[in-house]
């Protein structure tokens, strides 16, 4: 039978391979594939697509100087921007505009000719980078939405590859830790790898049949989830079938009885982790959307490698596997006091003080969530700023009497003299243009007084949208900075509506599997302080610490869902154990006590492997997936060592059979109890 699981997996990994390696043609990482189609700022994207020539690549050529512009800088962009003309078909020709001080000449240049291949659009863009270069103290740079994109696109490209080597050697250390064998953590791993082969053909046939949404972010997560979850479950796997070795002399026996042992736990939490991803379906946001589907494939890949291949591989090996350490059958494991059964003894002795310790602990880290700024600006967006970026920066400087990024607005063609008159008149606009028409719509450029997004500039796109609405004029208001103010308030709606729901799949789930209310309560609640902890934390680094301008806008979401989610995971793994003890009759406290004792070292483990591969999120250049992997690493080991271990285990002392309330375990005496059977879970 192992033999056949082995060969079954190979044969499928002959098909999936394929689809897998095609993962990273399907991802989508500009800001309009992260938004909904019914924003003002897709519709604009969509039309434009429409218009002669299709999507336009606009840029920005900005030449700088300390001190003024010489009239050789002057005549060497001219003539570089001459030779940018002759190489690319432009939509019109570039104008130079000089900066007050005399300091900067930009110009924009915009083409059609790349469509919406995205290749061509960064050649054109490293084409046109490569003439614009400065010289003898002159610099030039190329920035623009254009050149945004195609850095955008490079950080992406890398992160698929940068984070799964970066992630394999992380595990790989903390394997070998805790297995202290030079052999066995090559098994777990490499089912991992496999894992996430099969994670990523699904991925890829989740987009290529049901046009699910895939972004870098979706793709590097569910990278995370497989190698962090898979690693979780397979800990557990792997310590109860150690202790079953001791117990069976055959391998396949041994394997049995711990998939039996282990596996509705195992099943639960990763059921639990799939239910709350999926409740992002209900996001508004196309990336988060997307995400829920992507993340739980993740998951379920892991799930069926850990308990399939994994089981098949470790029975084919045998015990030697587990050299030099090699549980012999019949022998006892070696007597150690567990740490976890100091941690709960100590705990046990003064629960109610242990409990309102660690909740004031846990709300005063949630006070620094008071310390986090504002959502973040695409300018500081990245840990290491490109070229587009510093041009970016270059422009707000030297330009502060108007805006260098336009506001796209997209008017019926016959209503656009009535489009292009109200927007030169919305407070806060320096100067608008009409430009391409086609397909019964016309392409206006408007340029804001205040620098990009600013208060000052989303106040002019909040006037602008409401004049266009009040005169029934049907247009849309777009471009990168419409974009960003879009993103940001489908998140704000997209929290309320998860947020709630992901709370009542996971409770249900939770009742279900516990027989409980209480106990199901106490979980949630439990998981839902370490997120206002953890995001604490965040507020009391990201600035004073790590420099970071601001907070990006999906944090608070992403990370309640992953945080309550693989929370609850843990919460599973005690609380089966702990209602199993109480169901063979021990008293509630021996209950709580020999369940941390228990499983306290593999959640422990499980713990620690799971916040270090979100922790290699911190080592990307993007901002946002930083404070993401550092929020929920954060919180899973607050989860790990201080939730799990005191303030769960206190509250069941104290809460005694009254944890399972309303449940039969809740009003049965003991002597009845102890008669029982453990249920099945």
């Amino acid at each position: 039978m192992p033999w056949v699981v082995v060969g079954l997996w190979l044969a499928a990994l002959v098909f999936v391979g394929p689809l897998a390696g095609r993962f990273g043609e399907v991802q989508q990482n500009r800001a309009v594939d992260y938004l909904p189609d019914s924003a003002d700022s897709t519709q604009v994207a969509r039309i434009q697509e429409e218009l002669p020539g299709g999507e336009s690549t606009d840029l920005v050529l900005v030449y700088h100087r300390d001190g003024g512009l010489t009239a050789a800088d002057r005549s060497a962009a001219a003539a570089q921007v001459a030779e940018v003309e002759d190489a690319y078909e432009l939509s019109q020709p570039p104008r130079g505009v000089p900066s007050g001080d005399g300091d900067t000449l930009m110009y924009a240049v915009s083409s059609t000719q790349p469509g919406q291949d995205e290749d061509a659009r960064d050649a054109f863009v490293d084409g046109v980078r490569e003439i614009t270069v400065g010289t003898g103290g002159l610099s030039a740079e190329v920035g623009g939405p254009g050149a945004l994109n195609t850095d955008m696109g490079t950080v992406f490209e890398t992160i698929d590859g940068t984070l799964l080597l970066a992630t394999l050697a992380v595990v790989t250390v903390l394997l070998v830790l805790i297995y202290r064998s030079p052999f066995l953590w090559l098994v777990p791993l490499a089912v991992a790898g496999v894992a996430t082969a099969l994670a990523m053909a699904v991925g890829y046939g989740l987009h290529a049949l049901f046009d699910v949404t895939v972004t870098g972010q979706s793709g590097g997560i569910m990278t995370v989830l497989v190698l962090g979850a898979g690693t979780d479950y397979a800990l557990l796997l792997i310590s109860r079938y150690r202790e079953e070795l001791r117990r069976h002399e055959r391998p396949y026996d041994a394997m049995s009885a711990a998939l039996r042992g282990c596996g509705p736990a195992v099943l639960a939490s990763s059921g639990t982790v799939a239910a709350g991803l999926l409740c992002l379906l209900a996001a508004d946001l196309n990336s988060s959307s997307g995400m829920g589907p992507v993340g739980m494939v993740g998951v379920l890949a892991a799930l069926v490698a850990m308990t399939t291949l994994l089981p098949a591989v470790l029975v084919l090996l045998g015990r030697r596997v587990f050299w030099p350490l090699i549980p012999a059958f019949g022998s006892a494991p070696r007597a150690r006091r567990s740490l976890f059964a100091v941690m709960g003894t100590s705990a046990a002795r003064r629960p109610t003080a242990v409990l309102a310790g660690g909740a004031a602990l846990l709300g005063a880290l949630a006070l620094g969530t008071l310390n986090l700024t504002g959502d973040l600006k695409q300018e500081d967006s990245f840990t290491d700023r490109p070229e587009s970026i510093t041009a970016l920066q270059t422009l707000e400087r030297e330009y502060p009497e108007r805006s260098t990024r336009p506001l796209t607005v997209m008017a019926p063609a016959d209503r656009a003299d009535a489009v292009l008159e109200r927007a030169r008149g919305t407070e806060g606009v320096a100067e608008a243009a009409a430009g391409r028409s086609g397909g019964g719509w016309t392409e206006i450029s408007v340029f804001a007084t205040a620098a990009p997004e600013s208060a000052g500039e989303t106040r002019t796109i909040e006037a602008l949208r409401d004049g266009l609405d009040d005169d029934g004029l049907g247009a849309h208001v777009g471009g990168p900075s419409a974009q960003r103010l879009d993103l940001a308030d489908s998140e704000a709606r997209d929290r309320s509506v998860i947020v709630p729901l992901v709370l009542a799949a996971v409770f249900g789930i939770l009742v279900v599997l516990l027989r409980s209310l209480v106990a199901p309560l106490l979980l949630l609640a439990a998981v839902v302080a370490v997120w206002g902890a953890a995001l604490g934390l965040g507020g009391l680094v990201f600035e004073p610490l790590f420099g970071f301008a601001g907070t990006d806008p999906g944090l608070g979401l992403l990370s309640f869902v992953f945080l309550v989610a693989l929370g609850v995971d843990y919460g599973i793994f005690l609380m089966h154990r702990m209602r199993e003890e109480s169901l063979n009759g021990a008293e509630p406290e021996a209950a709580a006590l020999t369940a941390l004792r228990t499983t306290g070292g593999v959640i422990a483990s499980a713990g620690v492997v799971l916040a270090a591969t979100f922790a290699v999120l911190t080592t990307l250049p993007l901002v946002g997936l930083v404070e993401l992997g550092f929020v929920i690493a954060a919180g899973v080991l607050l989860d790990t060592f201080l939730v799990r271990t005191y303030l769960v285990t206190t509250a069941s002392v104290l809460l005694r059979r009254r944890m399972w309330w309303p449940g039969r375990l809740s009003r049965a005496p003991e002597p009845a109890v102890r008669e029982r059977q453990p249920e099945p879970v």
